[in-house]
């Protein structure tokens, strides 16, 4: 690279060299005949002036008159031909001027002509009536020899060969310095390629910013390669203890089974069952960051309300968060809808896991909420715990980083909040932890998602009735539908719930009163109607 670089740039001094002498000489070359040229001419036409106003000098006279101006006048020749009017041509041209060169149209309508050679001779016509003459038209032929100007090509080589060599000798330096730390950089990173990742490039104080910034950047992705095989180490050590601890109560409780060994198969049945779902936990979590990571997760981002998909998720829990002796609430906002732009499933999937973070740490209380937050539609989750402290905060979502903040609460593998990360991303949402909250302790989640505006019920007749709004409805119960829909009809019902008429109802039920719904599906809430109010638009 060195030698690349110090023969590119001495090539591109001596290129500049040579296009600036090669047109350094034209332009001189070019300016000398102009220049003389125009010299030539005024020189021309005052002797021709001066010859036309002697009329009495004699021949003799005349030829001296033309050698006294030719040495006065530093020219190299001076002459007076004869043109008749046939355009014939009488007498001795200077060297170096043929006849050929002579315009002789020109010159019988009396122009004079100033042109030069090839050889930069300048030569200059001039016709000189005499009165004493009228058989022929006297022509002043006067040429000056321009100096070639190629004598100062030397001085440019010398010029040209000094810059040459400030040239290799700058060239040189400059490809030292700048292929030291390219050099440098290529080392590094050859050595945490064949696994040495403590490889770091030096950064000294004079260096360029450019090459400071890749040192430093290579620096950093030796840093961040060192935490993540930290951080992998600490994953198959959690993982390791999550796997080792069910399955040896696993096997305990099933070799205590089939030696006869306990008094209560169907207690140790149910220690089994349970190890075995937190080994179904666990693998799922590890396939959903694989499947996350493969971009092969699926998403059906729709319209939703979001505080109907944490009340759902939220019953689901009230069991278990009751066997923990802690307190499940929802935030008072959540009674209004909150409608997003999300995909159901893993919305649920992400409360569900912000709600079993939060009940490791909460000492009795997890409280659960969705609405409107700074102005911006989200779903938060916070405890009571002893909150996260400030070096950590920016870690927790993180793949496996896992915290014991509180001890007696099971330590899980530091995946939970790190698929909450990944599925919120998937979904144009962010997630954001924030600790202390209000009183000096505790912990909160907060789901950042995409508002998506609520839709125009369609009435019985296909026509839209701008002035609803499931806002309204939520607010003031389901007197607030639109006068369109005939009364005694039912609010429409969610998403994926059957029509409220549906073919093969049981005979005898009464006129215009739906069918009794799945028995796992919830009431038909007014607050929970969708945006679309059930009808196909």
């Amino acid at each position: 690279m060195r030698r690349r670089l110090t023969l590119a740039i001495v090539l591109l001094v001596a290129g500049t060299v040579l296009v600036t002498s090669v047109g350094s000489y034209l332009l001189i070359r070019h300016d000398s005949l102009t220049t003389s040229a125009r010299e030539l001419s005024g020189q021309a036409a005052a002797i021709s002036a001066t010859l036309t106003s002697s009329p009495n000098v004699t021949r003799v006279g005349f030829r001296r008159e033309l050698r006294l101006i030719s040495d006065a006048g530093a020219l190299t020749g001076i002459d007076v031909i004869a043109l008749y009017r046939d355009g014939s041509i009488r007498g001795r041209l200077p060297a170096g001027v043929t006849a050929s060169m002579l315009d002789i149209p020109a010159l019988r309508a009396g122009r004079q002509i100033t042109a030069h050679t090839s050889s930069l001779l300048v030569y200059s016509t001039v016709p000189t009536p005499l009165t004493r003459q009228t058989a022929f038209l006297p022509v002043l032929v006067v040429t000056r020899q321009v100096h070639e100007p190629a004598d100062g090509l030397r001085y440019f080589a010398l010029v040209g060969a000094i810059g040459l060599a400030l040239a290799a000798l700058v060239a040189t330096g400059l490809s030292r310095r700048f292929a030291r730390p390219l050099a440098a950089a290529v080392r590094a990173t050859g050595r945490i390629a064949s696994g040495d990742l403590d490889a770091t490039v030096p950064v000294t104080a004079h260096e360029d910013p450019e090459f400071a910034r890749l040192a430093e950047a290579i620096n950093t992705m030796g840093a961040t390669l060192v935490r993540a095989r930290d951080q992998e180490r600490q994953f198959l050590l959690s993982v390791s203890h999550e796997l080792r601890t069910p399955l040896t109560s696993i096997r305990g409780y099933a070799d205590a089974v089939i030696d006869g060994a306990t008094d209560d198969p169907t207690a140790a049945a149910r220690v089994i069952a349970f190890e075995a779902g937190r080994l179904e936990r666990l693998v799922q979590d590890l396939l959903d960051l694989a499947r996350l990571d493969a971009d092969r997760f699926s998403l059906r981002l729709e319209t939703i309300d979001g505080a109907e998909v944490v009340h759902q998720v939220i019953e689901g829990f009230r069991p278990g968060m009751q066997e923990l002796g802690v307190d499940l609430e929802t935030a008072p906002a959540t009674d209004r809808p909150l409608w997003v732009e999300a995909d159901p499933d893993r919305l649920g999937q992400v409360v569900a896991n912000l709600i079993e973070n939060a009940s490791s740490f909460a000492r009795g209380r997890v409280t659960v909420g969705a609405g409107a937050l700074d102005g911006r539609p989200a779903i938060w989750v916070a405890d009571d715990g002893p909150g996260i402290p400030p070096d950590q905060i920016t870690q927790v979502f993180l793949r496996h980083v896992s915290s014991d903040r509180v001890r007696g609460r099971r330590q899980g593998s530091g995946l939970g909040l790190a698929i909450v990360s990944e599925l919120a991303g998937a979904m144009g949402a962010s997630v954001e932890a924030q600790s202390p909250t209000a009183g000096g302790g505790g912990t909160r989640m907060v789901v950042w998602l995409r508002a998506s505006s609520p839709r125009v019920l369609m009435t019985p007749s296909g026509s839209a009735d701008p002035s609803f709004r499931p806002e309204a409805v939520a607010a003031a119960g389901p007197e607030a539908l639109p006068a369109a829909v005939p009364p005694g009809m039912p609010p429409a019902m969610p998403p994926g719930m059957p029509p409220a008429m549906p073919p093969g109802m049981p005979p005898g039920m009464p006129p215009g009163m739906p069918p009794a719904m799945p028995a796992a599906m919830p009431p038909a809430n007014p607050a929970a109607v969708p945006p679309d109010g059930g009808i196909d638009e």
